[in-house]
This record gives structure tokens, C-alpha cells and sequence, in this order.
């Protein structure tokens, strides 16, 4: 980032309103929170260090703890704002296409969401980042379960979860071949296939 264009992020000029301030502060937040989003996706939470995020946002790390108190209530709105926001805006029946191809495309474009990556890379850590990310498990979980239409219908949402995420182990962190280059149009076919055995209520793939 430009060095003009940190300065007016970090610091209102002393003529600037209220507004202008608010302006200023939603725009570092949206930089660190871009930033913790990228580096926990490529690390994990506990690699992802809050000076290596500050300096990818090019803000000062100061800023990180002003705005957000701790790495562990970033990394807590880093979640929110992208595994809740997916779940809201997808209809159940896209869930699962949706968020494999969040994995598939390793990186995505700009506003990207990489909660499920970052849940991947995440998991073993602190006890407290454990039960953060099981509860966005089961917020998955259990809008794939409605979708299927038997009396183990949970059971069924906890398979596909599982198999999404296995799916994204293996070609993300593990890199296995020839998972890890496949296209993801092909892999995405082929999961939607097995899916709709599996859950009764999910697209059959084309």
C-alpha cells in the first residue's frame, strides 16, 4: 500500500468530522480483517502472527489491538464475517458446491471467503480456537442436514460436512495428486454426484 494512503487510514486529518473518522476506521478494520482472512487461509492461527497481519494490511499492528482488542477476537470476526455471512447469503441446496469451491479455488478473488480453509489450517490449536471452529462446523452441519430427507438426517449433514472438508484437506494442506490440480469444475461434478445420494434434497450435478 502507498505510503499516502496508509497515513489516511490510520490518522484523520484534524479538520476531518466524525464521519470522516468512522470512515477511516472502517477502512483499517476492512485491511486487517482482509489480512488476518489471507494469512490465516496460507498459516493457521497460530502461525499467523499479528505483526506479519498488521504489516500485510500496511497498517501499524498498534491498530490491530485498538480495533480489535486481541489476534483471538480478530480471528473470531475473521470467521464470522465469512463462514456466517456464506451460510446466510447460500441457499441450503448451493451450500455445499459453494463452500468446495471456496477451497478449490485456493486464494479466490478479492472479498473472497476462506473460512473453511482457514479452518483447515486452524485446526489443532488453542482449546478456545477449537470450539470456535466446531461451532461453524455444526452451523454447516446442520443446514446440509436439512436437506436430507430421512430420519438420520444429522448423521447425513455430518457426513457431508466431513467429506467437504476432507476434500479440502487433501488437496490444501496435504497437496495430494491428482486431487491437489484437479479441475475444480470436474471435482465439483463429481462430489455433486455422490452428494445427492447421500443428501436427497441437493442438485444432481449436470
Amino acid at each position: 500500500m502507498p505510503e499516502a494512503t496508509r497515513r489516511a487510514v490510520e490518522v484523520a486529518p484534524c479538520g476531518s468530522t466524525a464521519g470522516e473518522h468512522r470512515r477511516d476506521a472502517q477502512g483499517t478494520r476492512r485491511l486487517l480483517l482482509d489480512a488476518a482472512s489471507q494469512l490465516f487461509a496460507e498459516r493457521g492461527y497460530e502461525r499467523a502472527t499479528v505483526r506479519d497481519i498488521a504489516s500485510r494490511a500496511g497498517v501499524n499492528q498498534a491498530l490491530l489491538f485498538r480495533y480489535f482488542g486481541s489476534k483471538k477476537a480478530l480471528f473470531g470476526e475473521v470467521m464470522a464475517r465469512g463462514g456466517h455471512e456464506q451460510l446466510r447469503a447460500t441457499p441450503p441446496e448451493r451450500l455445499f458446491e459453494v463452500a468446495l469451491r471456496g477451497m478449490l479455488d485456493e486464494g479466490g478473488g478479492p472479498g473472497a471467503d476462506r473460512s473453511l480453509e482457514v479452518c483447515l489450517r486452524s485446526i489443532g490449536g488453542s482449546d478456545e480456537i477449537g470450539e470456535a471452529l466446531r461451532g461453524l462446523g455444526d452451523e454447516y452441519a446442520d443446514v446440509l442436514a436439512t436437506l436430507a430427507r430421512a430420519e438420520d438426517g444429522a448423521l447425513r449433514g455430518d457426513l457431508a460436512l466431513s467429506w467437504l472438508l476432507g476434500i479440502g484437506l487433501m488437496r490444501v494442506v496435504v497437496g495430494k495428486e491428482p486431487l491437489a490440480s484437479a479441475d475444480p469444475d470436474t471435482v465439483c461434478r463429481l462430489a455433486g454426484e455422490a452428494l445427492a445420494a447421500l443428501l436427497e434434497g441437493a442438485p444432481k450435478a449436470e
